[in-house]
C-alpha cells in the first residue's frame, strides 16, 4: 500500500522551487559541500546565509525541533538536491564544550551493505558473476552453499537466522563492548541453529548474509573487501571522507557518541563495531559523503539498468510472512511499496538505509523523481528513547519538501 499523501500543503512542493532556482543558476545556499556529480569539495562544512523562509529555513526548523522533542545531543544533516547543497548545517554537541560539526565523521553502518550490494551488482554488469550462482560456487565450506545463492545474500532470503537476536550474543556484547569478534564466530552463532525457512522462500534480515556476501566478493575478485568496495564504490564517487578501519578507531574530526544501554549513560564511540558487518565494510563517514552516497546508490547511477531494477527488487516483494520458526517480529512483509532491496530499503518512493549502532544512528534516503536526497546522523543525551532517530527526522524533512512523497516506516 501507498503511503496517504498529505492534503495539509499545495501540491507544488517546496522542492518544485528550489528546482526553479537550480534551473535559473541560483544557488539554494551558498556552501563548501558539493563539487557537482564527482564528489564534494573538503571540509564538509555547513551553508552560510540560512534564509529564515524557504525549504532551507524549513529544514532547520524541523531539526531544531526534532532535536529538543527527542532530547538528542547532535543533529548533524545534509539535503541536496540534484547534487546541489539546500542545507548542510549541525546541531548541538559532539561532546561537552565541543560543537557538533558538518565534518565529523561516525560510523555509517549498514550503509557499507548498500555499498556491497552495488558492488555485487556491479560486478554481474562486468561478466564476473551472477546473481544466481550458488554460494559454494566461491565459498565450499559456507553452510547450505549449494542452495543459497548470491542473489539470496544481498537480498537476505537465505533462512539464516541472525546472530545479533541470539541472547548469548547480546550478553557477551554488554559485557564487553570491546571484543574484537571474528566473522567465523558470528556466523557460527547463525548456523548452529537451525534456520528459519529454507533458501529463497520468505525473507527476514541476518547480519550473517553480509559476512558471507562480503567473503564471497573477496573470492569472486581476489581482492580484500576494502580495497574492492575503494575501487568499485567509494572511489568513482568521490567518497573520500568514508574508510573502512580494521581497529574501531575513527578519523578526526570525531562526532563522538553516548548511550544508555548499559544501565548507565557512559561513551561508547570506540566500542567495537566488528560484529557489525563483513571486515573490510566496518567503515565511518561524514555527512556530505552520506548524503553522495544517498543520491548515488539510490539513483544507480554505477548500474545498468537492469542492475538498477534488481537493486529495487531482486525478488523480495510479497516475502516476508510468518513460520512456525520465523515470527512476524523477524519476517516481515514485503510489499511493493516497503521491501528490502539488495542492501538497500525501497520505503514508497525512496530507496534509504538507516544505521543504528550503540549511540549512534544515520539516515541516507534518495527520492529519484525530484533527485532529493537526505541525510541525517544524530547521537542521543541520557534520557533521549532508543531508536532511529535519524530516520525519522529525515522522514518529517520529506514531508516538509516533498509532502506527496513521504517516507513511510519500515520494520
Amino acid at each position: 500500500m501507498r503511503p496517504a499523501r498529505s492534503t495539509s500543503r499545495p501540491r507544488i512542493a517546496a522542492v518544485t522551487a528550489l528546482t526553479a532556482l537550480i534551473a535559473l543558476g541560483v544557488p539554494a545556499t551558498a556552501t563548501g559541500g558539493t563539487a557537482g556529480p564527482g564528489g564534494h569539495h573538503r571540509p564538509c562544512v555547513a551553508s552560510r546565509h540560512v534564509p529564515e523562509r524557504g525549504p532551507a529555513g524549513d529544514i532547520l526548523r524541523v531539526a531544531e525541533q526534532a532535536k529538543a522533542e527527542m532530547d538528542l545531543k547532535s543533529v548533524i544533516l545534509r539535503v541536496t538536491l540534484d547534487g546541489r547543497d539546500v542545507l548542510t548545517t549541525a546541531l548541538g554537541e559532539s561532546m561537552t564544550g565541543e560543537a557538533a560539526e558538518p565534518a565529523m565523521h561516525f560510523r555509517n553502518g549498514n550503509i557499507a551493505i548498500s555499498y556491497m550490494g552495488t558492488a555485487l551488482l556491479r560486478l554481474v554488469d562486468q561478466g564476473k558473476a551472477g546473481l544466481d550462482d550458488p554460494v559454494s560456487r566461491w565459498l565450499p565450506d559456507a553452510p547450505d552453499g549449494d542452495r543459497i545463492t548470491l542473489r539470496m545474500l544481498a537480498a537476505s532470503t537465505t533462512g539464516l537466522r541472525d546472530y545479533v537476536r541470539d541472547p548469548g550474543f547480546q550478553q557477551a556484547v554488554v559485557d564487553n563492548p570491546f571484543r574484537q569478534w571474528t566473522p567465523e564466530e558470528l556466523v557460527a552463532i547463525s548456523t548452529g541453529q537451525e534456520p528459519w525457512y529454507a533458501p529463497g522462500t520468505n525473507w527476514s534480515y541476518s547480519h550473517a548474509n553480509f559476512l558471507l556476501l562480503g567473503a564471497a566478493l573477496e573470492k569472486i575478485t581476489g581482492t580484500r573487501l576494502d580495497i574492492l568496495l575503494k575501487r568499485q564504490i567509494t572511489g568513482p564517487l568521490g567518497l573520500r571522507e568514508t574508510r573502512n578501519s580494521f581497529t574501531p578507531d575513527i578519523p578526526t574530526p570525531v562526532l563522538h557518541a553516548f548511550t544508555a544501554e548499559r544501565g548507565t549513560y557512559e561513551e561508547s564511540t570506540f566500542w567495537n563495531p566488528s560484529w557489525t558487518t563483513a571486515p573490510g565494510a566496518v567503515q565511518s563517514t561524514d555527512i556530505c559523503d552520506l548524503a553522495r552516497s544517498a543520491s548515488a546508490i539510490g539513483s544507480g547511477e554505477l548500474l545498468s539498468p537492469a542492475s538498477r531494477r534488481e537493486l529495487l527488487n531482486p525478488g523480495t516483494v510479497g516475502l516476508g510472512h510468518p513460520t512456525a520458526t520465523c515470527p512476524a517480529t523477524v519476517c516481515l512483509a514485503q510489499t511493493e511499496a516497503t521491501h528490502y532491496g539488495m542492501g538497500v530499503i525501497v520505503l514508497g518512493d525512496w530507496v534509504s538505509q538507516h544505521p543504528l549502532f550503540f549511540g549512534y544512528s544515520a539516515s541516507m534516503n534518495y527520492l529519484a523523481s525530484e533527485r532529493l536526497a537526505i541525510a541525517v546522523s544524530t547521537t542521543q543525551n541520557p534520557n533521549a528513547a532508543d531508536g532511529h532517530s535519524a530516520h525519522t527526522i529525515a522522514q518529517r524533512i520529506a514531508a516538509t519538501l516533498a509532502p506527496d512523497h513521504l517516507i513511510p516506516d519500515f520494520g
